[in-house]
């Protein structure tokens, strides 16, 4: 049989078992299995959507050198229609579930709901952390936008939530022509590793009154840490928490110093603040109700771990005042300040402020079609992208709102006749 025969043979059993295979798909899943290097599985379809599926969709570990291997790309997807607009969110962690995002809702818009790389089941074989960067990841994102430019030919936005968030903003610098619109919820553009602006917004945020009685409840759980502790220590064996990158009276420390952080960030209330006259059981209880332990016990260390290193290399993170604790800490040092990147088993990591810094300046001149969705009371607006003249953008630090409802949805009714109007000329919508 001549190379020619067995060509024509080859070829035409592909024929035969592509035609069987697609016998009784939809045309969107036509359209999927034409897309190289994705595979897809049909899942339970969100109200008001046509269809849904999880995507995983092969990505270069290293973009500029494919020969390095690859990964697989965990990603949502939910069809609304081909004439729709498309929105990609822009995770900032796992997304280990769909779900729809509040304004691929608003937009009634097709939604890719993309994992971010190195977490969830977004990984590689084995992790080298010299690939885990912005320019990578902002690669990802433009290499989903290609493929899906084949389905969807409409208008595009990307948007995010919190480091996710922070993920739109890079992806838009890298990327200023891939979608229409970019939309960062409550996002932190940290300048260096040690971030002094959330100092600043925790000595001025609230009455002095309020401060003062935070620091106040922060001073007597570490002078009453001996009678604390052992009380912990039936807490965590009853949640089944490990402590070996920290111990249990590492973690209890960092708990206390990262209450202010937290307490702003959701918009905890100062009346609600423990006084000298609560009892021991209440300090713990709120104590844990507000920060929590877990967030520093073995399995949050992990699964966040590509977080910590992209915190410590790239993105800047914030550390905790000890001024006001002298003599208290028994556990962790005074200086250099206690920092809250816990990079993968303690690794070293340098940090590197010229993409975020690059990254402001070029936003403050040339970041058009944004809009910025900040809480006042979040303590991640200390470090939002700064509000610029000359910028077709808008930029909201809601009043009265956190990390968890810095929301359209809960704007003021001038607040979103404004972002309305913008998303109308911009994306020629009719939103009222």
């Amino acid at each position: 049989m001549t190379s020619m025969n067995l060509y024509k043979i080859t070829t035409l059993l592909l024929a035969i078992v592509l035609n069987f295979s697609l016998k009784g798909q939809s045309p969107l899943e036509i359209k999927l299995f034409e897309l190289p290097d994705v595979i897809f599985t049909e899942i339970e379809t969100p109200d008001g959507y046509q269809a849904a599926y999880k995507l995983m969709i092969k990505q270069p570990i290293d973009h500029s050198n494919p020969e390095v291997g690859h990964f697989y790309q965990r990603v949502w997807l939910s069809h609304k229609g081909y004439d729709n607009p498309t929105t990609i969110i822009t995770n900032g962690y796992s997304r280990g579930s769909n779900n729809i995002n509040e304004i691929v809702k608003l937009l009634d818009a097709n939604q890719l709901n993309v994992e971010h790389r190195y977490f969830g089941e977004s990984m590689p074989d084995s992790i080298d952390y010299q690939y885990l960067n912005f320019e990578q990841v902002a690669q990802d994102y433009h290499h989903i936008r290609q493929l899906f430019n084949e389905i969807y030919k409409g208008k595009w936005i990307a948007s995010g939530i919190s480091k996710g968030g922070t993920t739109t903003i890079f992806y838009k610098y890298f990327y200023p022509n891939d979608v229409d619109v970019s939309i960062p919820y409550v996002a932190p553009l940290n300048y260096e590793f040690e971030e002094k602006r959330i100092y600043d917004f925790l000595d001025r945020k609230g009455t002095p009154e309020c401060r003062a009685n935070i620091l106040a409840y922060q001073k007597r759980l570490l002078q009453q840490r001996e009678k604390i502790l052992p009380l912990l220590e039936w807490f965590v064996k009853g949640k089944n928490l490990k402590f070996s990158y920290l111990s249990l009276g590492e973690a209890y420390e960092y708990a206390v110093l990262e209450y202010p952080f937290s307490f702003w960030q959701y918009g905890w209330d100062c009346a609600k603040v423990p006084t000298e006259n609560a009892s021991l059981e209440v300090h713990i209880d709120y104590l844990l109700e507000v920060v929590g332990l877990d967030f520093f016990a073995d399995e949050s260390m992990e699964a966040y771990a590509s977080h910590y290193y992209q915190s410590a290399h790239q993105m800047g993170y914030y550390g905790y005042e000890t001024e006001d604790f002298k003599g208290l800490l028994k556990y962790l040092p005074y200086e250099p300040h206690p920092h809250a990147a816990f990079t993968p088993n303690k690794m070293e990591v340098k940090f590197d402020p010229t993409l975020t810094n690059k990254v402001a300046q070029w936003i403050a001149k040339n970041g058009h079609r944004m809009i910025h969705i900040n809480g006042a009371l979040d303590t991640w607006s200390a470090t939002a992208a700064p509000e610029t003249k000359g910028v077709d953008a808008l930029w909201y630090f809601l009043k009265d709102k956190h990390h968890a409802s810095a929301r359209i949805k809960n704007m003021t009714d001038p607040e979103k006749k404004l972002l309305y109007s913008k998303l109308n000329e911009w994306l020629g919508t009719d939103l009222r």
